[in-house]
C-alpha cells in the first residue's frame, strides 16, 4: 500500500472540495441527506468546511494534545436557511484554508492526530477522504452521479481500515472491538480495475486487532463488485444487496462487520 505524495492529498482536498459544490450547486439545500438523516445538505456542506477550518487551526497553531472542537463546527447545527452562493463560497474558502495551512507546514510538522503518527501528513490524508465520502452524501441526496478515481477510493478504503483498527479509535469508540470475534475475515475484491491497483483486500478479525492487507486470499465472506461501489457499501452508504455488488459466503459476517464498524 503506497500513499500520495503531501501534495498530491492537497490537490486532492481542492479538487473533491470542488466536486462536492457542484454537487450541492442548484441542489435543494434543505432535503434531508438519505446516508446522514440527522442533516441536511445544508448542514452536510457546514460540517465538511467546519472539518477543513478545524484541522487548519491544528495544523497552523501545531497544537499537540487534542483540543475540543472549536465554535466552527457549531455551524453544521444552524438551522438557518443559508444563502446558496454564501454556502458556495464557504465551502470554496475553507477548502482553501486547509490546503494553504497544510502545503506551508509540510507533511512532518508536529501536531496532534488520532492515528499513529502525529504528523500533519495525516490530516492531508484525513481532509481528503473526509471530502470525498461527504461528496458521496451530497450526491445521493442531490440525486446526481458519484464517481471516484480508481486510486483515491482504494486509498480511501485503505484508510478506513487503519482508522477500524486503530488502538487510538478503538480507545475512543470501544464498540469498535466488537467487530472482533472467531471466523470473521473477509475478501473485498474489486471487478473493474486494473491488476496494478491491486484493489483486493483481506480483513482478519479473529485477533486481539483488526488486521488486514491487500491481497487475494479465502475469507469467511466475499463481497465482489465495482471499486466505488465496495467503497461506498464498506462505509455503509449502500446496502449489501446493491446490484452489481456479490457476496459470497457468510453473509452474517458481513452484516456483523457493517453494523459495528463505525466511527
Amino acid at each position: 500500500m503506497t500513499r500520495f505524495s503531501h501534495e498530491r492529498y492537497c490537490d486532492e482536498i481542492l479538487h473533491q472540495s470542488d466536486e462536492l459544490r457542484a454537487a450541492v450547486r442548484g441542489a435543494d439545500l434543505t432535503a434531508t441527506v438519505p446516508t446522514c438523516p440527522d442533516w441536511t445538505l445544508t448542514q452536510l456542506a457546514l460540517h465538511v468546511s467546519s472539518a477543513h477550518r478545524g484541522i487548519s487551526e491544528i495544523v497552523r497553531r501545531r497544537i499537540t494534545e487534542f483540543t475540543p472542537p472549536s465554535g466552527a463546527e457549531d455551524a453544521a447545527a444552524s438551522t438557518e436557511p443559508f444563502d446558496p452562493e454564501r454556502l458556495d463560497a464557504w465551502l470554496a474558502e475553507g477548502a482553501q484554508m486547509v490546503v494553504d495551512v497544510l502545503r506551508e507546514a509540510g507533511p512532518d510538522a508536529h501536531v496532534w492526530t488520532f492515528g499513529p503518527e502525529q504528523k500533519s501528513s495525516f490530516w492531508a490524508r484525513r481532509m481528503t477522504h473526509e471530502t470525498v465520502m461527504h461528496r458521496a452524501d451530497a450526491a445521493l441526496a442531490a440525486g446526481v452521479e458519484f464517481t471516484v478515481a480508481p486510486d483515491v477510493a482504494a486509498d480511501c478504503l485503505d484508510e478506513w481500515l487503519e482508522i477500524v483498527s486503530s488502538p487510538m479509535a478503538q480507545a475512543y469508540r470501544p464498540e469498535l472491538k466488537e467487530l472482533l470475534g472467531a471466523g470473521r475475515t473477509l475478501h473485498l475484491h474489486a471487478t473493474d480495475t486494473p491488476a496494478e491497483l491491486n484493489a483486493e483486500w483481506f480483513i482478519d478479525a479473529t485477533g486481539e486487532t483488526v488486521e488486514f492487507r491487500r491481497a487475494h486470499e479465502k475469507a469467511a465472506v466475499a463481497v465482489r463488485g465495482p471499486l466505488t461501489d465496495l467503497l461506498l457499501l464498506f462505509y455503509r452508504r449502500l446496502p449489501a444487496d446493491t446490484a452489481g455488488v456479490e457476496v459470497i459466503g457468510d453473509r452474517a459476517v458481513l452484516d456483523h462487520w457493517l453494523e459495528h464498524a463505525r466511527f
